[in-house]
């Protein structure tokens, strides 16, 4: 009688138990982010009063006979399955489709790391991306001043400081591309006015003058020479020569005799040049520019920021990093919608966006909880009718012992 007492009182504890779980689900319904919890019964000590016994020749076997003592709650999951996606057109807001958390930390060298799938971030006074809810430094990666990164280095706390500066940069290749006329006559010209800059961001002109070769007939090959600012540029880039069938023969002339504030001589791309009987045209790509200031930047999926300068060049500045585990259910919770990594997590693959397993970071969306209230109402009658049938064998084991204690009256 004692028995069924003590056991009807762990079941109140773990139906109570479950019953919390479900009540912060519930609560939590709308949080971003949320990941929500499932408790797991499982029985307990049992008492023996029989092993029982195998078969013989003279009767069957005979079953053990037990006596359960009770119940406990197994195990406290976390399921880890994706929320519904929420559009809001904030791009700052990110979301994570597929596997993965995002890494933040306290302070901006990243040294201690959290995860979360919320990702509500903002940029605070400083330009620090952090998540509105707590300041937490969202990490990644930041690009060298040409634009690559390296995300094999201990991820940061990324940054975008408004106003930032582009430096200027010297050009120091040009593309030429499109067609020199076949029919000009021999000791004909063709000038290419091109805008080049130094490397303090200064415009320069770049006259390229390209001369027919002469012979009867002309001899597939011209002449290119050049003059910067009107001055001419010795010694010449050399000569363009042409296959019979019109495709260039030449792929790079080099531009040299430059001022000194020019750091290197400038390259002449030529191999998209050809030279067909058609009318004489040359489109010029340079890849110097001026100083720029940062006038906006955006996320792009896949986590890459690239920011746009008011010199007209966009570069990536930054990548957004991303956690994945082999056992995300193993994180530990620490409020916030943060987790921890624990000895059963395993450790964190950090990564970028859509490699090693993980997911592709989603600008402007938030990912919603993914509790289930369906689910959650069905758990909170089955919960409160295992409460109550184990209050009610409470309530009769006290009757009993009752009519027990009578029994000497």
């Amino acid at each position: 009688m004692m028995r069924s007492l003590y056991s009807a009182v762990t079941g109140i504890r773990a139906h109570q138990t479950r019953m919390d779980v479900i009540g912060n689900n519930v609560a939590n319904v709308n949080t971003i982010g949320y990941k929500a919890g499932r408790v797991n019964f499982q029985d307990i000590l049992y008492q023996t009063l029989s092993l029982g016994a195998p078969p013989s020749n003279v009767r069957g076997g005979v079953n053990p006979e037990q006596i359960g003592l009770g119940v406990a709650v197994g195990s406290i999951d976390s399921l880890m399955t994706p929320g519904p996606m929420q559009i809001t057109n904030v791009p700052t807001d990110l979301a994570i489709n597929g596997e993965g958390f995002f890494v933040v930390s306290p302070d901006i060298s990243g040294a201690t790391q959290y995860f979360t799938r919320a990702g509500n971030f903002i940029t605070d006074r400083d330009g620090n991306l952090v998540l509105r809810s707590n300041g937490m430094h969202l990490l990644g990666w930041v690009a060298d001043p040409s634009g690559a990164i390296n995300t094999n280095t201990q991820p940061v706390g990324l940054q975008i400081v408004q106003g930032q500066q582009m430096p200027p940069k010297a050009t120091d290749k040009i593309t030429l591309s499109r067609n020199l006329d076949a029919n000009t006559a021999a000791g004909g010209t063709v000038d290419r006015l091109i805008t080049v800059y130094d490397q303090l961001g200064g415009q320069h002109t770049l006259r390229l003058t390209f001369t027919r070769g002469t012979g009867t007939p002309p001899p597939n090959a011209w002449a290119v020479t050049a003059t910067l600012d009107g001055n001419a540029l010795t010694p010449s880039p050399g000569t363009m020569n042409f296959n019979a069938d019109g495709t260039a023969n030449t792929t790079t002339l080099t531009v040299s005799g430059l001022p000194a504030v020019f750091p290197a001589n400038i390259t002449l791309d030529v191999s998209n040049l050809t030279q067909y009987a058609a009318e004489t045209a040359i489109d010029a790509e340079q890849n110097g520019y001026v100083k720029g200031d940062l006038s906006s930047w955006a996320i792009s999926p896949g986590g890459v920021i690239t920011a746009t300068y008011t010199n007209g060049i966009s570069r990536p500045i930054a990548q957004i990093a991303l956690a994945s585990f082999s056992n995300p259910a193993g994180l530990s919770r620490l409020g916030q919608t943060l987790f921890r990594q624990t000895p059963n997590s395993g450790s964190p693959q950090i990564g970028p966006s859509n490699t090693g397993g993980r997911g592709e970071v989603t600008p402007n969306g938030l990912e919603g909880s993914n509790v289930d209230l369906s689910n959650e109402f069905t758990d909170m009658i089955v919960t409160q009718r295992g409460f109550q049938a184990n209050s009610r064998v409470v309530t009769t084991s006290d009757e009993m012992l009752q009519e027990l204690v009578n029994l000497k009256r």
